[in-house]
């Protein structure tokens, strides 16, 4: 092969279509108005994701009676909750390693109230009659290296000794490559309770429906532009309008928050994922995958990839990218090298797919913070709650984050408020060029890792001292 000829791999690219394919869907419901004039409300949501969504939802669902106004920037779940995955995770803490790391004392009321978060999810998609593929196929973190086995059961024998064992399994290679067939498998740790697999932009249009429903008045292609304070309410102006409301909620997550302070705490992480086309009946007898499970390798640049209900496989995560200065930016959602480089790593985890072609590629910001999950406050002499920081694993936590919002809003010590979690913040990341230069040291390192046995350098060791890090 010459220099400047195609790799065979980038074929399978031809048709992509540069959509997230869970967006590209006839079914998608028609936005709602912008707001054009002056509200008042009780509580004012800001965000149509989940985050926004789950709080307007349970905001009304505590109290019919609440007044609730939700605003978009653009339609409902266009940005990160309908570009990910679609994996509904029971975790809070991004993951039971990270959660014992930071907050040993609490780790069993996390896991407990992660567990019941899932619980409280699967309930509201069947109490609300939302279509979005909701399975409880629960999850497989795979080892591709020898290291990454040894490393997946010394994680099975800490979970144990720490009593969190119910519902999880270690895989040798036989059993992991029984349920999902990768020559590079080498052991699995399967979590058969704590994971869902779910269309996640019909989650969000499900959510957006239940919102209307039950009296939300929401309005799309409406931007917060400011937030002050007004007498003793608060007041938000839109390109069109102005609204008052004695309560606000912030959802914006990975977009710079209307509470300036909170900028600082995240920055944005572009990651990127390919689909297939549907597997024929026999492709999917090659790969088994009988169970359905979620599925994610060990590296520090791993990979994440499940089914869809009409047998695609979603194939994505490797890069983390983090633009200079941190923006967010259109231009930022698509990255042709990364695609091949995915599109790669697709064909040697499953090479029995060889022809298999890719019908979407995408990619999208996720908001990152130090310490890899969400973090809470509130402002304005507690009339504004926000939450933040989800680092990739919002899917569900993000409804937990909207029960903690109102908690504090209602000015209520609750099991949740009470956390250690809910009551620290993580470390903030420093400006630019520091920023830049720090995380692109720490990528270098965790790829060097990767390819040293998980050798962590000595960065990697400070920075794990401190408590920080950089993940998507």
């Amino acid at each position: 092969m010459s220099r400047n000829a195609p790799h065979h791999w980038t074929t399978s690219l031809a048709d992509a279509q540069p959509v997230p394919y869970w967006l590209d869907d006839p079914g998608r419901p028609r936005p709602e108005p912008a707001l054009t004039g002056t509200e008042s409300c009780d509580l004012l949501v800001v965000g149509g994701g989940y985050s926004g969504l789950w709080t307007a939802l349970n905001a009304k669902e505590r109290d019919p009676g609440r007044d609730v106004v939700l605003v978009e920037g653009r339609e409902v779940g266009w940005a990160a909750s309908g570009r990910n995955g679609g994996f509904c995770a029971a975790s809070l803490t991004h993951g039971l390693p990270n959660g014992l790391t930071r907050w040993p004392g609490e780790i069993h009321r996390l896991e407990e109230l992660g567990a019941r978060n899932l619980e409280a999810i699967e309930a509201a998609v069947t109490r609300h009659g939302i279509d979005c593929d909701f399975e409880r196929t629960g999850e497989i973190d795979v080892a591709t290296e020898p290291y990454q086995a040894r490393e997946l059961r010394d994680r099975y024998e800490e979970t144990r000794r720490h009593g969190l064992a119910d519902g999880v399994e270690f895989l040798d290679a036989d059993a992991v490559r029984a349920q999902v067939a990768s020559p590079t498998f080498q052991a699995g740790l399967y979590d058969r309770d704590g994971v869902a697999m779910l269309n996640p932009a019909k989650l969000a249009w499900g959510l957006k429906r239940a919102c209307l429903r039950l009296g939300v008045r929401l309005y799309e292609h409406t931007p917060a532009l400011t937030l002050k304070a007004y007498g003793a309410a608060m007041a938000v102006t839109t390109p069109y309008g102005r609204i008052r409301a004695r309560q606000v909620a912030l959802g914006t997550n990975v977009f710079p928050s209307l509470v300036r302070r909170v900028r600082p705490y995240t920055v944005p992480v572009y990651d990127y994922a390919l689909m297939t086309e549907p597997l024929t009946d026999a492709q999917l007898a090659s790969v088994g995958w009988e169970n359905r499970q979620g599925l994610g390798d060990s590296a520090n640049q791993f990979h994440y990839f499940r089914l869809s209900a009409d047998n695609r496989i979603l194939w994505g995560g490797y890069d983390a990218v983090y633009p200079y200065g941190g923006r967010v930016r259109a231009e930022y959602d698509h990255r042709p090298e990364t695609y091949a480089r995915l599109a790669r790593h697709f064909f040697t985890c499953f090479p029995q797919l060889e022809g298999v072609r890719f019908s979407h590629a995408w990619g999208g910001a996720i908001d990152t913070c130090s310490r890899f999950s969400a973090f809470f406050g509130t402002a304005h002499g507690g009339r504004v709650a926000y939450a933040a920081g989800y680092t990739g694993l919002g899917v569900g936590a993000t409804r937990f984050g909207a029960d903690v919002m109102l908690d504090l809003l209602a000015g209520e010590r609750t099991e949740r408020t009470a956390l250690e979690m809910v009551r620290g913040k993580p470390l903030p990341f420093p400006p630019e060029p520091f920023a830049w230069t720090g995380i692109a040291l720490t990528k270098w390192s965790l790829a060097r890792a990767d390819a040293r046995q998980g050798r962590r350098n000595l960065w990697l060791r400070t920075m794990d001292r401190l408590g920080l890090g950089f993940d998507s």
